[in-house]
C-alpha cells in the first residue's frame, strides 16, 4: 500500500508538472501581448518595453518557466497583472466559496441520485424506473447556465423565496442554505443523472449475481439482501464516478459562479482570462487540476474500504 501511495504521489507531481507546461505555452503563444494592458492604452513603446520587462515577459520561454517552476516550489503564485496583489492570497479568498457549491452540489447529487439509481434498479421496467430514467437524460441534457437562469427567474423574480445571487455564508448555515439552494441544483442536475444511471446499472449487475441467488435461497429478508450484500458491491463504480464527478463540479462551477454572481476562483479565473492576466490564469488552473488529481487519489484508496479484497502492490 505504501509503494502504491507513493508512486500515486509521484505520479501527481509529474501530472501537474505536465498540466503547468501545457497552460504556460498555451498562454504563451496566445495572441495580445499582457504587457500593453498593465501599461495601459496611452502608455509609449518605452513604457511598454519597461513593464515587459518588469514583468520579465522578455525573457526566452524556457527561462520564464523554469522561473515559473522554481516559484512554485516556495508556494510563490506570482502577483496579478491587474491587481498587483499576490496570486495565493486571492485564490485563498475565493476557493472556500468554489468549495462551499462543489460540495453542496456533490452532497445533493448523492443524496438524490444514488436512491434514484437503486430504486429505478428495484423497480425496473416499471412507471418509477421510467420517469427516473427519462429524468436523468433531462438532467444531463440541459446546459447548468440555463437551468440556473430559469430557477432564478421562479425563485428569485417570481416567487421571492430565495437570493438570486452572492454567497456570503457556509452551505449548513440557514443563510447559507438559501443562498446555495439553487445554483447548487443547477450545478448538480447533470451528476444527479449520471449517479442514478450508473447506480441503476450497477444494481441491476449485482443483483443478478450468484451469490445474490443464494443469499435469496437462503430465505434472507429483501431488506438484508439488498443494504448489506447487494449495495456495497454496486457502490465501487458510484466511488468511481464521485471522484470523476467532483472534478466536473469544479469546472462546472466556473460557469454557474458567473451565472450567480459567486465569488469563486471560476469567477477569478473568467476575469484572468478576459484581461489576460496569465499568472493568475496558469495558477487557477493548477488548483483545480491539483485538487482534481487528489480527490481521485483518495477515491482510489478507499476502494480497500468499500471491498477489502482490494489490495494495492
Amino acid at each position: 500500500m505504501r509503494k502504491y501511495v507513493f508512486k500515486r504521489i509521484v505520479l501527481m507531481f509529474l501530472l501537474l508538472l505536465g498540466m503547468s507546461f501545457i497552460v504556460f505555452a498555451s498562454l504563451y503563444i496566445a495572441p495580445g501581448d499582457p504587457a500593453t494592458m498593465v501599461a495601459g492604452v496611452s502608455a509609449t513603446e518605452e513604457d511598454i518595453a519597461q513593464v515587459r520587462a518588469s514583468l520579465g515577459l522578455d525573457k526566452p520561454f524556457l527561462v520564464q518557466y523554469l522561473i515559473y517552476l522554481k516559484n512554485l516550489v516556495t508556494l510563490d503564485l506570482g502577483t496579478s497583472y491587474t491587481t498587483r496583489q499576490p496570486i495565493l492570497n486571492e485564490i485563498l479568498v475565493r476557493l472556500p466559496n468554489t468549495l462551499n457549491l462543489a460540495c453542496a452540489s456533490m452532497i445533493l447529487a448523492v443524496l438524490v441520485g444514488i436512491p434514484a439509481g437503486i430504486l429505478t434498479a428495484l423497480k425496473k421496467d416499471k412507471l418509477v424506473d421510467n420517469v427516473l430514467t427519462t429524468g436523468s437524460l433531462i438532467g444531463i441534457s440541459i446546459p447548468n447556465f440555463l437551468l440556473g437562469t430559469i430557477l432564478m427567474y421562479i425563485f428569485s423574480v417570481v416567487l421571492k423565496w430565495l437570493p438570486s445571487g452572492g454567497m456570503t455564508h457556509y452551505f449548513w448555515t440557514p443563510i447559507g442554505f438559501k443562498e446555495v439552494i439553487l445554483p447548487a441544483i443547477a450545478l448538480s442536475t447533470a451528476t444527479v443523472a449520471s449517479f442514478t444511471r450508473i447506480g441503476r446499472s450497477a444494481m441491476l449487475d449485482v443483483l443478478q449475481s450468484d451469490y445474490i441467488r443464494t443469499a435469496k435461497s437462503k430465505g434472507l429478508k429483501r431488506k438484508t439482501i439488498i443494504g448489506v450484500h447487494a449495495l456495497r458491491n454496486a457502490l465501487i463504480p458510484l466511488v468511481t464516478q464521485f471522484g470523476t464527478s467532483f472534478g466536473g463540479l469544479l469546472g462546472g462551477a466556473i460557469i454557474t459562479e458567473q451565472v450567480f454572481v459567486i465569488n469563486g476562483i471560476g469567477t477569478y479565473l473568467i476575469k484572468a482570462i478576459n484581461n489576460r492576466d496569465y499568472p493568475v490564469v496558469q495558477s487557477t488552473v493548477l488548483v483545480i487540476a491539483a485538487m482534481f488529481i487528489l480527490i481521485n487519489l483518495l477515491v482510489d484508496l478507499f476502494y480497500c474500504v468499500i471491498d477489502p479484497r482490494i489490495k494495492y502492490e
